[in-house]
């Protein structure tokens, strides 16, 4: 177990911010996850559990002890796919391709671990990763016992699961069991997947074509975080009523939506942000990325609190001109 103190986070955090924590601690086993349970359990400083960094906004200095999984390892049952949760989210997309078992292709390269992606929903072009779930493995922080989270217990919306509300750091995730298909469906009707597959001269593609298109896609709209500090996309696209919709439409006859159900429209964040005039301006040394206005970069020495000043412009923005909230995506600490 990696145990650190006055440890900088530069690191573990993909918006490239430079602040400390008072201590750090790393495992690498089950066994080890429950030793820093009990660490925790027996501490009076507060605690923070991360993954890799690329869903997380550091704005100060964190006065107590920050947790992060190092637990690796994948194991394969069927189309049953279990992976440690401190592998790579992308490594796993890749090795469960190369087994022929498909369904995450779609949810190629983003950025965080395997933990992450069972806290965060995370999902791309059509696809969310709670349809994937099957169980989550975590030691509870109290007991430090090991238990097995079943997809339901979670709770799962958009970009949503308990362990962001009532489970926030209850748990230490060891492990993520995912559910796969032997049969390749792709899925191609969301965003502009198919045109860019028709511009390569591909109708019927293979899953590793549409992975890498998908990376394609993904790498021309977001920057690398090694070149420009970022947490992907920012803000999560906001749901609203149908009511609602309807009278920002008749104002905006071209407004983009994703029908949800009969009563609620799904509006993208990044083309509010854009109406507003964010997209590809600065507020200091934060700004709009030009190519995507979902995404809020470190241009160079930006602060946590810099990139929070410019998120609650964007939002003060984007209220004032459609009545709409949109909340960030990212954990702000």
């Amino acid at each position: 177990m990696k145990d650190l103190r006055d440890y900088s986070l530069l690191a573990h955090n993909t918006f490239g911010i430079d602040v400390k924590c008072s201590r750090f601690l790393e495992y690498e086993t089950t066994a080890e996850a429950q030793q820093v349970a009990d660490v925790l359990r027996h501490s009076s400083i507060p605690y923070i559990i991360i993954g890799e960094g690329s869903n997380l906004l550091l704005t100060r200095d964190f006065p107590g002890i920050v947790v992060h999984s190092a637990l690796k390892g994948w194991e394969i049952n069927g189309t049953r796919m279990s992976c440690g949760s401190g592998e790579a989210w992308d490594d796993m997309v890749e090795v469960s391709l190369h087994h022929g078992l498909y369904g995450a292709e779609n949810l190629s390269l983003i950025p965080g671990d395997v933990g992450a992606s069972a806290v965060q929903n995370i999902g791309a072009y059509g696809v969310e990763v709670k349809d994937l779930i099957v169980e989550v493995h975590a030691i509870e922080i109290a007991t430090g016992r090991l238990c097995i989270l079943r997809r339901d217990d979670c709770q799962y919306s958009y970009r949503q699961s308990r362990f962001k509300k009532e489970w926030k750091d209850r748990f230490l995730m060891t492990k993520v069991v995912y559910e796969l298909s032997s049969t390749f469906n792709p899925r191609l009707d969301y965003g502009n997947i198919r045109s860019e597959l028709e511009h390569q001269g591909i109708t019927t593609p293979s899953a590793e074509q549409l992975r890498q298109t998908i990376i394609s896609i993904r790498r021309e709209k977001l920057p690398d975080p090694r070149e420009l500090g970022n947490a992907g996309s920012f803000f999560m696209n906001p749901v609203v009523s149908r009511q609602q919709f309807e009278v920002l439409a008749a104002q905006y006859p071209d407004i983009p939506h994703y029908l949800v159900d009969d009563a609620h429209e799904k509006i993208p964040a990044g083309w509010m942000i854009e109406q507003c005039g964010w997209k590809g301006r600065s507020l200091g040394r934060a700004g709009v990325h030009h190519r995507q206005a979902l995404v809020l970069v470190n241009r160079g020495g930006a602060t946590g609190a810099d990139i929070l000043r410019l998120c609650q412009a964007i939002q003060h923005d984007v209220y004032d001109r459609f009545g709409i909230n949109i909340s960030p995506e990212v954990n702000i600490v």
